[in-house]
């Protein structure tokens, strides 16, 4: 049997203790080692390996003794309940000990677990648990999660209240992000919003995903393309005693023009570019309003001033390299609107 999408999805979180296997196979290893691991929680439960009721063989042992399986699958250990056999990293070279593995499976044996890397179409190894019917395969591709797996990972993160603004945020980092990276932000966005009664806010999800520019390296930045020439100068001041570099600060600022003006130049309109280039909550509130005194020509004007900032500062120049940067910044937030 074969799942895709959204069926394979529920059955990762619930799979069905009297099939016999499930093979979980995909070019992106986390994406795969996840999902195996979702299973063989469900199947187990948290103290299954504690009660080696968890048998791993690697691909490599099985290939060297091809009875191990079968053993396994019938070995009885000291505590009650269901029992998995976890094969990691299995190749086609396998798919005739994985198939009479199949067959020979009965109730009350352990049920089979398979990982393996990206596999083609015609692959032996797939082809044996996609056409037996007491197994499960399950692909996995680069494609962003649904919804409806973002709200499972949420819910598991310990996240119930969550605004709509918050939701779009996350769908915008899943996408942008590996899934173990995401994992592991939805639970630093757990820990942020632990104790909170308000639904999360898109400035949750801000604070918590991961490049955000530092607040203070952002303010000098945002003062910059809000004309605020009063402010630089102090912050200026304030970022070099905390040893911000003068190349942290031009990376910063092209990025924040980089994103205006591919916001400026989007079909969809300036909200849909602040999303495709991932910029969220109330930042982009404010790089919304920024880009209304800010146009296309203006904008390439203030990329290509940055860029010959950047060559200057990591050049042989002796120029003191913070008063370059910060004559570049002030140019720019004297530019006409």
């Amino acid at each position: 049997m074969n799942l895709k999408g959204q069926q394979a999805a529920k059955y990762c979180a619930a799979p069905d203790p009297n099939k016999a296997g499930l093979l979980i196979f995909g070019a992106d290893a986390m994406r795969v080692a996840l999902k195996r691991q979702e299973a063989i929680l469900a199947l187990v439960g948290p103290q299954g390996e504690a009660e080696m009721r968890l048998t791993r063989l690697p691909a490599a042992d099985l290939r060297k003794d091809g009875a191990a399986l079968s053993d396994a699958l019938r070995s009885q250990g000291f505590f009650p309940g269901p029992r998995v056999v976890f094969v990691e990293e299995a190749t086609d070279g396998l798919s005739e000990t994985l198939a009479d593995a199949l067959r020979e499976w009965r109730p009350g044996d352990a049920v089979i677990v398979v990982t393996a890397g990206n596999l083609t179409a015609k692959s032996p190894l797939k082809k044996v648990f996609d056409e037996s019917g007491s197994a499960v395969c399950i692909g996995l591709y680069d494609e962003p999660p649904s919804r409806e797996e973002i709200e499972a990972e949420l819910k598991r993160a310990g996240l119930a209240a969550i605004s709509p603004e918050a939701m779009t945020d996350l769908g915008v980092l899943a996408r942008a992000l590996d899934p173990g990276d995401f994992r592991q932000t939805l639970e630093k966005i757990a820990l942020y919003h632990w104790g909170v009664t308000a639904p999360l806010s898109s400035a949750d999800v801000a604070a918590c995903a991961p490049g955000t520019i530092e607040a203070e390296v952002d303010d000098v930045i945002h003062a910059v393309a809000e004309r605020d020439q009063q402010q630089i100068g102090a912050l200026m001041r304030r970022l070099e005693g905390q040893g911000v570099t003068p190349v942290t600060l031009c990376i910063g600022a092209l990025r924040h023009f980089r994103a205006l003006h591919g916001a400026a130049t989007d079909t969809g309109g300036a909200a849909n570019g602040m999303v495709r280039m991932r910029v969220f909550g109330p930042r982009r509130e404010r790089m919304l309003r920024q880009l209304q005194s800010w146009r296309v020509p203006m904008l390439e004007w203030a990329l290509g001033e940055l860029l010959e900032t950047d060559l200057t500062l990591r050049s042989a120049s002796r120029a003191p390299a913070m008063a370059v940067m910060e004559r570049a910044l002030i140019r720019l937030a004297m530019a006409p609107k």
